[in-house]
């Protein structure tokens, strides 16, 4: 009987060493599984950004090689327009094959013109006491809600929170009053302000308004969220001496960055910018829209007095001939005079769109590009690159 027993707990012994021993050997297997899976994860993504890199070398020799050709003016019907369909990127590498390995490799994109959209960053003009609305670019951004059938009382508190991102421009030779030392020629930004600063702001004239005033001459313009008093003793036309609120809980200003950063504007919803999306941008400079390659919601808005159907009507003569002169273009909607500096009929910036498929990664990115107005003395550089 004892030595039944004696064999049963050796069995159930054995049994537990083998159970332990399979799962070490098990947890040993399935860590160097996941060491490995991390490594080629870590592959495909150099190896995306790589094909990225390429992508973009590759738009920018065509822009370079647009701004050589069609020096005067950038349009639609131009090489830079036409989209890259889904490529294979195998039928153009030579590399080394792996037994076992499945070399799925494949671009597509597309270059945009980044001035065929509203430009949100033309609602300010900075100067040397901050940043001033500006009140024709206001209406017009107005007119551009109200296209899309959104309520255009949202302009003027986008408008109060872009010009409190604005940082001031240092006039030169000005001195720091706690320093002591020349500061002439710099930037300064309210972010690195105290927050809170009350102060009054003068509009009169100079076709801007002190963040936080209603513009004169501009219709169903009402605060949505808050903004400075009005005031100001008038001096240079236009002045602004207070950063504007655009969240009042926070009572901070904050960095103006992307088109997701008009969710700060209150009553803005997300499917409100759903829509908007696609008609504006925000590029680092006030630029004007080029009407050789904007919607015809976009020209409706930066053309006074013009309908949907009258741009609409302008686009369709347009795919046939696009204007090289602006004085063309102007000649198309006789009796109306855009705001000075709004329209041209060329593009100094671009969007690139890329997908890239390598094996089981995608990679998704946009990337802004930036065309010198000389080509013969300047080039081409990319600005920045979001990836999703």
């Amino acid at each position: 009987m004892r030595m039944q027993r004696q064999r049963g707990v050796a069995v159930i012994t054995a049994l537990l060493l083998t159970t332990l021993a399979i799962s070490i050997v098990a947890s040993l297997f399935w860590q160097q599984q996941v060491q490995v899976r991390s490594m080629e994860n870590q592959r495909l993504h150099l190896q995306t950004r790589w094909i990225l890199r390429g992508a973009l070398d590759w738009s920018t020799l065509v822009l370079r090689q647009d701004a050589y050709d069609n020096p005067r003016y950038t349009a639609l019907t131009h090489v830079w327009a036409t989209p890259l369909a889904e490529t294979r990127l195998d039928q153009y590498i030579e590399r080394e094959r792996v037994e076992g390995e499945v070399f799925d490799a494949s671009l597509s994109g597309n270059i945009m013109d980044a001035t065929s959209r509203y430009n949100l960053r033309n609602l300010a003009r900075r100067t040397g006491n901050g940043a001033v609305i500006d009140a024709a670019n206001l209406a017009i951004f107005q007119r551009l809600l109200t296209n899309l059938q959104i309520n255009p009382a949202l302009a003027k508190t986008a408008a109060n929170l872009i010009a409190g991102s604005q940082p001031a421009v240092v006039a030169a030779g000005t001195v720091d009053p706690i320093t002591g030392q020349e500061v002439g020629g710099e930037e300064r930004d309210p972010n690195d302000e105290a927050a809170g600063q009350d102060g009054a702001a003068a509009a009169e004239g100079g076709g801007s308004i002190a963040p936080g005033t209603v513009p004169k001459g501009v219709a169903g313009v009402a605060d949505a969220g808050g903004g400075a008093g009005d005031g100001g003793d008038g001096s240079d036309g236009a002045q602004a001496a207070s950063i504007p609120v655009s969240r009042t809980d926070l009572g901070t200003p904050i960095k103006f960055l992307e088109v997701e950063d008009l969710l700060a504007v209150r009553g803005l919803t997300p499917e409100m910018l759903a829509k908007l999306r696609p008609y504006i941008i925000v590029l680092p400079d006030r630029t004007p829209v080029n009407v050789n390659t904007a919607s015809a919601e976009v020209l409706a808005a930066v053309i006074p007095n013009f309908s949907l159907s009258e741009a609409n009507a302008l686009l369709a003569r347009r795919r046939n001939i696009p204007w090289d002169d602006i004085g063309k273009f102007q000649n198309e909607i006789s009796g109306r005079t855009p705001v000075a500096d709004s329209i041209s009929v060329k593009s100094d910036w671009f969007l690139v769109n890329s997908r890239i498929r390598l094996d089981r990664a995608t990679l998704n990115a946009q990337s802004l590009i930036q065309r010198s107005a000389n080509p013969i003395g300047g080039g081409v550089k990319v600005v920045w690159v979001r990836q999703d």
